[in-house]
């Protein structure tokens, strides 16, 4: 098989980094500053086991790779805004024997937040959700961390909808474990991509105030992820437990430090460092907002979280720019 990495920055660029030093052959996507770098000198992943650069075909989109090859593997790693816009330019494209992308190959939602699979199961048949747990960093054009270790990440893969059957997924799950990730193979993966959800409302906290330490920080992020927990219960969505990832993550997913590649914050902070102008806010907290008003459950704090958090794209904020206080006081006003 052939891996395309629709947006090869941190989660992207590590797993198509990992799966070539595996031996699989790879395609990058990406743009600007970051695409120049990768097709030379290529891109560089920084892990505890090394420094690795890997020269691989780099392409701004599918006009450049003309027909797909029918072994071909999308993996959709780009943030949710982006989503529509890359299934759109991929789904229609030929494949070698006939048919489109979206008819015939296999995409992986390789992303935070549980509406890429929504949003790809309109435009692909072939639709495989996968639940990140992979610590990792876009460091600047060409350049990327992961300070994963002994395994890089966890990769929980499924079908969606649940239940379903694709010949592709055990082929994946090996190549990932060939390549320094575990990757089971729930029979729900929504399920986890659900409790990970949970786990990222804090996301867009650290992007408005910064490293989450303080005492106050710390109690908006509870009050963050209980406010989801609710929501997700009025809601009849199932989520895998903290005993749950616990267990399967274990101490096979350590955090180190890396010389010369500092961790930086998560995702959303890291979009406020780059100055993207956008943030993926909408599709965590929002998503906890969004269900609160189908089901009849005030969101007070994920509300002004996703609200600061689009503020700050907005209008060019760092993180750390306002304080937990500040932020106390726009969700009292919301409330």
């Amino acid at each position: 098989m052939r891996y395309i990495i629709i947006g090869a920055g941190a989660v992207g660029g590590t797993i198509g980094g990992r799966l070539a030093q595996a031996g699989r052959e790879v395609v990058l996507v990406a743009r600007g500053a970051h695409l120049a770098a990768l097709r030379a000198p290529g891109l560089r992943l920084v892990t505890p086991d090394g420094d690795h650069t890997h020269r691989l075909p780099a392409v701004d989109g599918p006009g450049a790779l003309g027909e797909l090859r029918a072994d071909d593997v999308l993996v959709l790693a780009v943030k949710t805004q982006d989503s529509t816009a890359a299934l759109d330019d991929w789904a229609h494209r030929p494949v070698a024997g006939g048919g489109t992308a979206g008819e015939r190959l296999p995409l992986l939602c390789a992303q935070n937040g549980v509406a890429n699979e929504r949003l790809a199961l309109r435009r692909f048949r072939r639709v495989l959700g996968v639940c990140v747990w992979l610590p990792s960093t876009y460091l600047e054009p060409g350049l990327v961390s992961a300070g994963g270790a002994p395994l890089t990440g966890v990769l929980h893969l499924g079908t969606y909808p649940a239940g379903g059957k694709d010949p592709a997924l055990e082929a994946v799950a090996a190549d990932l474990g060939d390549a320094h990730f575990d990757a089971p193979l729930p029979e729900d993966v929504m399920r986890w991509k659900y409790a990970k959800l949970l786990g990222n409302l804090a996301n867009a906290l650290e992007a408005v105030t910064g490293p989450i330490a303080g005492e106050d920080q710390l109690a908006l992020v509870d009050a963050a992820r209980e406010e989801g927990a609710r929501v997700l219960a009025a809601a009849g969505l199932d989520f895998a437990s903290d005993e749950e990832m616990r267990a399967v993550r274990g101490d096979r997913v350590e955090q180190r430090a890396l010389p010369g590649a500092p961790r930086g914050g998560g995702s959303s902070w890291q979009s406020l460092v780059r100055g993207t102008g956008t943030i993926e806010a909408d599709y965590l907290n929002g998503e906890i907002v969004l269900l609160g008003r189908l089901h009849g459950v005030p969101t007070p704090v994920n509300a002004t979280l996703t609200a600061l958090a689009n503020e700050s794209a907005r209008t060019g904020r760092q993180p750390g720019a306002l304080s937990a206080q500040e932020v106390r006081e726009r969700i009292a006003r919301a409330a």
